[in-house]
């Protein structure tokens, strides 16, 4: 994709109301330190608009970045940092799930994952959580450049077996800093947010419908 502008719309914090937008959006998961905004930055070709942070769990909100004026990436609070509070870890996570249930426009859930380990007790509860929620996560196992190549193929099993992935789960390598997979993303996240995205792909929004009144 030619990124012709973007900008950080809305922010929105645990007591914010969620923005009705009228466009596609492809949200990002993952702990805090796995490179979360360092996959936004190169996805929008900006050293530093989604800013990283020095103290990973510092992010508390939900962040909506219009890209084109075509779709949103919406980068949601990291998970997995012990030193938050629990009670503040609950509030993040029920701001996440308020999100899951009422967007009508999120196509995909992105979960990041570092290659370089075995995914976490953390990456896994998330993993099947977004599954619960009605989604199928795509998985990015970032930090491809810190692996030799020969260990590529052995780390990306790691992250299946890991996370018990359905044998057809996309899972795509992605460096920040050689921006391998960059364009592999964007031709998956513009297919996602076609007028017609692929069925298997979208939430099954009949089941968040029933559950949500329950």
């Amino acid at each position: 994709m030619v990124i012709r502008s973007v900008n950080l719309e809305t922010v929105c914090g645990y007591k914010s109301k969620l923005p009705k937008n009228t466009k596609p959006e492809v949200a990002f998961a993952g702990k805090s330190n796995v490179g979360k905004s360092s996959l936004i930055n190169t996805l929008v070709n900006r050293k530093s608009f989604a800013r990283t942070s020095s103290q990973p769990g510092k992010t508390q909100t939900i962040n909506f970045y219009n890209v084109n004026d075509e779709m949103y990436l919406t980068d949601l609070p990291g998970y997995g940092f012990a030193k938050v509070p629990e009670q503040e870890k609950q509030k993040w996570g029920e701001m996440i799930e308020r999100y899951l249930h009422t967007s009508t426009q999120l196509r995909a859930v992105l979960l990041l994952i570092d290659i370089r380990h075995e995914p976490s007790a953390n990456d896994r509860t998330m993993y099947d959580w977004i599954i619960y929620q009605g989604y199928r996560p795509i998985i990015i196992a970032t930090k491809m450049d810190k692996v030799k190549r020969s260990q590529l193929a052995k780390q990306l099993k790691a992250i299946r077996k890991g996370l018990d992935v359905e044998p057809d789960t996309i899972v795509i390598p992605f460096s920040a800093v050689t921006k391998q997979g960059r364009d592999e993303i964007w031709d998956l996240m513009e297919a996602l947010c076609a007028d017609e995205p692929e069925p298997d792909m979208t939430p099954d929004k009949g089941e968040r419908e029933e559950d949500s009144e329950e």
